[in-house]
C-alpha cells in the first residue's frame, strides 16, 4: 500500500459526496484527540492565514461545537453537533454559517496501517451535487493541505 503523504480529494460521481484521505505518522488515538480537543484542533484546522477560536465546544457523543476562523476582518462561523465520538469513527454534521441551508453529514474513521502510521479517512455528505461542486470549489483543497501540514508537524514534535 502507498503513502498518502498529500491529501487525496475525490467527488464521488453517484452521490453528493466529497472524500479525503490522508497519511499520517499517528496512531488513531492520535488523530482522534486532535479532532476532539479544542486547544489541539484550534492550532491546526484550516488554511495558515486564518486563526480559529471556539466558541463552544463538547466532544461527546450528543454534544456540539461552534467555531470561527478570522481572516483579518471577516469572520466565517462554523458549528454542527458530534452524533459518534468513538476511538475509531467520528460522526458529526458540519455547517458553514454563511450558507445555514447546507448541512453536511462528516464521517471520519481510522485505518492503522502498521508502524505508528494511519490512514485518515473522511467522508462528507451533503444534499446536493450543486452544495458537493461548490464546497470543491470553495479553495477548501488549500486549508485542508495547510490544515494537515500543520497537524503532521505538532505529530512529529509531540504536540499531539
Amino acid at each position: 500500500m502507498s503513502q498518502l503523504t498529500e491529501a487525496r480529494i475525490e467527488a464521488d460521481r453517484r452521490l453528493p459526496i466529497v472524500r479525503v484521505t490522508r497519511d499520517f505518522g499517528a496512531t488513531p488515538a492520535q488523530l482522534l484527540r486532535a479532532h476532539t480537543d479544542p486547544g489541539l484542533f484550534v492550532r491546526w484546522v484550516g488554511p495558515d492565514a486564518l486563526t480559529t477560536r471556539i466558541d463552544h465546544w463538547d466532544a461527546r457523543t450528543g454534544g456540539s461545537w461552534r467555531y470561527v476562523s478570522v481572516d483579518g476582518d471577516t469572520e466565517h462561523w462554523f458549528h454542527g453537533c458530534f452524533h459518534e465520538v468513538g476511538p475509531a469513527r467520528l460522526v458529526q454534521t458540519f455547517t458553514y454559517e454563511g450558507a445555514p441551508e447546507g448541512v453536511a453529514l462528516e464521517t471520519m474513521w481510522f485505518e492503522e496501517l502498521g508502524g505508528g502510521r494511519t490512514r485518515l479517512h473522511t467522508q462528507s455528505l451533503v444534499d446536493s451535487f450543486e452544495a458537493r461542486d461548490a464546497i470543491l470549489r470553495s479553495g477548501m483543497e488549500v486549508g485542508i493541505a495547510e490544515g494537515y501540514a500543520k497537524l503532521e508537524r505538532m505529530l512529529d514534535d509531540g504536540t499531539v
